[in-house]
Order: C-alpha cells, then sequence, then structure tokens
C-alpha cells in the first residue's frame, strides 16, 4: 500500500476521545487535519495511506488534500522511522560550527545516508532546517532532546547511550 491514501485502507485512532476533542475545536473540520496527523502519528509512529484516509474522512475532504498537508510538514512521516531521530540542524551556523563533519561521521558509522534508517531499526539520520539554537552549534535534535555543541567524540557518547 501506498503512503499517498491510494487505497480504502483506514486507520482507527487508539484515543477516540482525543480525536472528538480535536474536532471540536474547530468550526471548520478541516483545520483539525494537522493536529489529528499529529496524534496518528504519536499512535502509528508514521503517517500511513490507511492515516490519510481516516483524516480526510473526519474532516470531510479527498485524501489528496491531506497528503499535500503531509508533504508539507518535514516533521510528518511517510515511512516508518528508527526509534532514535537524529535530526542535525544544517543552517549557516551549525554547517560552518561542524554540523555537516557530523552527518558525515554518523554515516560513515551507521552505514546510513540523511534520509534513511538502520537496518536494526535504531536510527533514522535527518538532516533538518534551523532548530534554534545557533549560538551554541552545532546542534542535534535526537527524539525531542536537543544536545548543543556536539563533537565527533560527543555524538558517539551520546549515541551509545541510545539503544
Amino acid at each position: 500500500m501506498s503512503s499517498n491514501g491510494s487505497s480504502n485502507e483506514k486507520f482507527i485512532f487508539e484515543n477516540t476521545e482525543k480525536v472528538k476533542r480535536i474536532l471540536s475545536q474547530y468550526p471548520d473540520k478541516k483545520s483539525a487535519t494537522l493536529p489529528l496527523l499529529h496524534l496518528a502519528q504519536s499512535e502509528n509512529l508514521y503517517i500511513s495511506g490507511a492515516v490519510i484516509n481516516t483524516v480526510a474522512d473526519l474532516v470531510d475532504c479527498h485524501p489528496a488534500v491531506v497528503m499535500d498537508c503531509v508533504s508539507f510538514y518535514t516533521m510528518l512521516y511517510t515511512k516508518p522511522q528508527g526509534r532514535h531521530i537524529i535530526q542535525v540542524c544544517q543552517t549557516l551556523s551549525c554547517s560552518l560550527n561542524g554540523a555537516d563533519a557530523l552527518v558525515d561521521h554518523v554515516t560513515d558509522k551507521y552505514g546510513i545516508k540523511p534520509g534513511e534508517t538502520t537496518e536494526d531499526g535504531r536510527f533514522t539520520l535527518m538532516k533538518v532546517e534551523c532548530l534554534g539554537s545557533c549560538g551554541t552549534a552545532p546542534v542535534v535534535q535526537i527524539n525531542k532532546k536537543y544536545h548543543e555543541g556536539l563533537s565527533q567524540k560527543l555524538i558517539d557518547e551520546l549515541l551509545e547511550t541510545h539503544q
């Protein structure tokens, strides 16, 4: 099944009360699209075609409209991710302070390029836009936690703690 919602498969939310609460907050159902996608991703770990179909039904629109939203936001994933998502800031301050070398180091050490996941499902490596901590560059976000001023040695030590 493709991630673009092309089949009729449906996703069943675990937290139906939260779905109702989200929908009740918006007079125009389409405005609930992004919050519903975030909820679905928290339950399913990525946005599958089934999620797209279900959200489209809930907000009364075509699945292509939901897919447009999914494809716009880089924090919405259309394929399974690793247990630990390594996001390396690629903007100027971080690049000048060694972020590119960190990406190359992780690529060499774990055999994955940005956008890929290790075979064991442990890590997904991503290059992302500004993480908003330019003064402590280079900045890496692992899952939801920031790690600033990293060197290759420090990132190695940090990644060893993430099994």
